[in-house]
């Protein structure tokens, strides 16, 4: 199984940026844990503060992996060029939307996801380990 793990802007300043929002976990930690737990899944782990290139990865999905985990950040609320991107794979290519942080507790402008429709679940507010959630039902829902 293939699994493609997108994550969009500023996710790279995990781990310094406002942790105790979004935890003291790196990017590079959230993948030696999601690798280590789940070492028959071949993970692409992939961050890009730019909307365009997330968007051509998700259309470069289909045929070359079986899921996608997506953290949009700060697009979430705003893109609905990520949510036509995976809504045109999502017969092929499921994906399950992650946030760190519990988007519906923080400012009302967060609390509305434009991604979430195109998405087969979403799992928030655990910080790094919502992850490992997220890969865990994918594999789930992908083994059934």
């Amino acid at each position: 199984m293939k699994i493609l793990v997108l994550n969009g802007p500023n996710l790279n300043l995990l781990g310094t940026r406002e942790p105790e929002i979004y935890g003291f976990e790196t990017l590079a930690d959230i993948e030696v844990e999601m690798n280590t737990i789940f070492s028959e899944v071949k993970l692409d782990c992939r961050q890009s503060n730019s909307e365009a290139e997330l968007i051509t990865w998700i259309g470069e999905s289909r045929g070359q992996y079986d899921g996608i985990i997506i953290n949009p950040a700060a697009l979430t609320h705003t893109s609905l060029g990520l949510c036509d991107a995976l809504k045109a794979v999502a017969d092929v290519v499921p994906a399950v939307e992650i946030h760190l942080s519990n988007t519906h507790t923080r400012e009302e402008i967060r609390h509305k996801s434009l991604t979430a429709p195109a998405c087969i679940g979403q799992i928030m507010g655990f910080q790094g380990f919502g992850y490992t959630l997220a890969l865990r039902a994918l594999v789930n829902k992908l083994s059934a």
